[in-house]
């Protein structure tokens, strides 16, 4: 229970300020016990929700978390809170309704809060530009993973060491990805098909773009290091990690309405959410889960390349939360289960299964 709290104290902290925010706002709105219980069991449902979209969002977290310092991996945990919980779960689906609504803030926030089935219907029809734009950019983060030709670690073997030579070719998951927008653009009808078109290339584009500045940074802390200086700067995976969650929290918004429409209730349960995405991120680097299981990291970027194509499809078709989350479970189920059996092989004394594919 010690070590449990260690890393999850100021979540559960937060989860009761959320949960006490919430029966607040449920008895002003509503004014009885049944209404209250309601919001409650709503707020509740949604940050389960979260969490278990998420998961592999805190496994690829910890993959980059674990190569910066403790500083930054700080600055993560606080700073980013802001980002992750007030700016995406909050302010993104103000924006996106003042935007398209052509409203001022204050206009917006009375929309969201007096007329919410406008609200709701305003964000979802934003839904094929965020599907482009947040698709694309999971898409490639799980492609980046595997067309890696320096990669050894692998899963699914013969399909995972195939990319990786197949990296060899210049650009090919940008190829696969363009490929993939095109056909999927061609479902849609044509004002449709340009929006999701334009936000998929966006998406491809903000993902080439963390990439080149985080390039950018890992050079000038190169020629520090050779200078003599022990500085490291971790503000390429900051950013990079931020960009990450909030294509993860695009999903998360827009399914957010299937069980409410409220603005004030949807931002506390997916605040929980993130919040405990946060935590679990943290525990994965501090206990080296990662290295502890050999393929956990395979199958949740296996998992985001699911996520990002299911966000993709869902411009044109609707693929319920719970597909996506059973999904994304399964395959870091999975995983986990034949890192497991790995260990137990290695403890006896026992070869890799199966084979490892000549080089």
């Amino acid at each position: 229970m010690r070590a449990f709290l260690t890393y999850y104290r100021f979540s559960l902290v937060f989860t009761i300020i959320c949960l006490a925010l919430a029966a607040w706002y449920g008895w002003s709105a509503t004014g009885n016990v049944v209404g209250v219980l309601q919001i409650l069991w709503i707020v509740a449902i949604l940050s389960v929700l979260e969490i278990s979209l998420s998961f592999d969002n805190a496994v690829v977290n910890a993959s980059v978390l674990k190569e910066m310092d403790e500083v930054w991996q700080r600055r993560f945990l606080t700073w980013g809170i802001a980002f992750a919980v007030f700016g995406m779960r909050i302010v993104f689906p103000l924006a996106i309704v003042a935007i398209a609504a052509g409203l001022g803030p204050i206009e917006t926030v009375r929309l969201s809060l007096n007329r919410p089935d406008e609200y709701e219907r305003i964000v979802s029809a934003a839904h094929v530009g965020i599907a482009g734009f947040g698709g694309a950019f999971l898409a490639m983060v799980g492609l980046k993973f595997f067309f890696d030709r320096e990669k050894e670690v692998h899963w699914i073997r013969d399909i995972e060491h195939f990319l990786s030579k197949f990296a060899a070719l210049p650009a090919a998951e940008i190829a696969i990805l363009l490929l993939v927008l095109w056909g999927i653009s061609s479902l849609l009808p044509d004002a449709d098909a340009l929006t999701f078109l334009i936000a998929g290339i966006l998406g491809l584009v903000t993902f080439i773009s963390v990439e080149g500045i985080n390039a950018l940074l890992e050079i000038h802390e190169e020629k520090k290091r050779i200078a003599g200086a022990a500085v490291r700067s971790g503000l390429g995976g900051f950013l990079y990690l931020n960009v990450l969650d909030a294509s993860f929290s695009f999903d998360g918004v827009i399914g957010a309405f299937a069980l409410s429409n409220n603005m004030v209730v949807i931002a506390l349960g997916l605040s929980i959410g993130a919040m405990f995405v946060r935590s679990m991120t943290i525990h994965l680097v501090k206990k080296g889960t990662l290295a502890q299981y050999k393929f956990l990291e395979n199958g949740a970027f296996w998992a985001i390349i699911a996520l990002g194509l299911i966000m993709l499809l869902s411009a044109r078709f609707h693929i319920p939360e719970t597909i996506t989350g059973l999904i994304g479970a399964t395959l870091i189920g999975l995983s986990l289960w034949w890192s497991v059996r790995l260990n137990r092989r290695e403890r006896k004394g026992l070869p890799e299964f199966p084979p490892t594919p000549p080089s």
